[in-house]
C-alpha cells in the first residue's frame, strides 16, 4: 500500500564536488509537509526538520545556512552525465599532452 506521494534518499555534493552529505525526504499522501533528514555536505551538521512541500524543494542548513536543492531526478542524471563527459575530455587532453 502506498503511503507517500514523494520519497527520495540522495547523496549531496559539497562545493568541492565531493559526496559528503545525504538527504532523505518523505511526503505522506495526506500531507503537504515534507519530513526531512539531512547531513549537510559542507559542515556535516545533521538534523530532522519538517517544511512545506513545494518545487523546487530547498532545505537550508540550520548550522552553516547553505541551501540544499533537491533537483528532479531527470535533471540530476543529466548533470551527472555532463560531469562525466567533462572529466573524460580533461583526461583526454592530459593524455594527449603526455604523449607529445
Amino acid at each position: 500500500m502506498r503511503q507517500f506521494k514523494y520519497v527520495t534518499n540522495r547523496t549531496l555534493r559539497n562545493k568541492a564536488e565531493e559526496d559528503k552529505g545525504r538527504i532523505k525526504v518523505l511526503v505522506p499522501l495526506d500531507s503537504d509537509t515534507a519530513q526531512v533528514d539531512y547531513i549537510c555536505p559542507e559542515c556535516g551538521h545533521s538534523e530532522h526538520t519538517e517544511q512545506e512541500w513545494i518545487r523546487p524543494f530547498i532545505v537550508k542548513c540550520s548550522n552553516c545556512s547553505i541551501s540544499m536543492k533537491i533537483p528532479k531526478l531527470k535533471e540530476e542524471i543529466k548533470k551527472e552525465k555532463d560531469r562525466e563527459k567533462r572529466k573524460a575530455k580533461l583526461l583526454e587532453k592530459k593524455n594527449a599532452k603526455q604523449n607529445q
